[in-house]
């Protein structure tokens, strides 16, 4: 006898995240004909270059403008960007485009992505926990950013965070001990810093503050980097 899925059955099912990533698999090779952001973005909907895939909504690629001077690189999206198929949007999103607004960086003007462009996590209950890439991941999805570096030409990287150095740099580097440093590799400049999800780490008002106001810093460097 047939059975009818229970209404909690049902409910559950309805808070899952619809998928958006086409069915397909698409071939390990696409992207490498795109000319431009808009063409790499719509390839990568496609990536199957690693696992995550899988469980993710969806490819979260970058955002901004293809003429931009500077290019910020985090780590991966986080629940909020996954669902919403855009980097930066998040708590930490919001922090750092507050901050960018005291340097007085034009969040428009710049270029957002991430070094892994889906979201890996562990399902805990009804929440996803985030859950950090490992060094295969970030080598898979390096092949991305290098599209994203190679199509806008950057006059400055800005690595947020050990993961986004790690993709940008080709090693692990030690954030806290060499932030604010500009590091050239392959003709590439990339500028050390955080990523402002540490800042939403911190539970004490006034460490919370004080790392606040070093991101700031790092900002304005970055803005004089810019040399705007």
């Amino acid at each position: 006898m047939a059975t009818t899925p229970s209404t909690t059955a049902l409910r559950r099912e309805a808070r899952r995240p619809v998928r958006r990533i086409p069915a397909p698999e698409a071939e390990p090779a696409a992207g490498e004909d795109a000319t431009s952001i808009g063409e790499a973005r719509e390839a990568a909907k496609g990536c199957r270059r690693c696992p995550l895939w899988h469980d993710a909504t969806q490819t979260v690629f970058g955002e901004g403008p293809e003429t931009a001077d500077v290019i910020f690189v985090g780590e991966q999206p986080g629940d909020q960007e996954d669902l919403a198929g855009k980097p930066f949007v998040g708590p930490a999103g919001r922090i750092f485009d507050s901050i960018l607004d005291d340097a007085e960086v034009d969040r428009r003007k710049v270029y957002v992505t991430n070094a892994v462009k889906h979201f890996k996590f562990e399902p805990r209950g009804k929440r996803r926990i985030h859950s950090k890439p490992n060094a295969g991941e970030i080598q898979a999805c390096r092949w991305w950013l290098d599209k994203e570096l190679d199509l806008i030409k950057p006059n400055l990287v800005v690595a947020l965070g050990a993961t986004a150095a790690q993709a940008l740099l080709g090693r692990a580097v030690p954030v806290l001990k060499m932030r604010g440093a500009v590091i050239e590799r392959d003709g590439l400049r990339v500028f050390i810093t955080i990523h402002p999800s540490l800042i939403l780490r911190i539970r004490e008002p006034a460490d919370k503050e004080a790392e606040r106001e070093r991101f700031l810093k790092d900002m304005r460097k970055v803005k004089e980097l810019m040399g705007v």
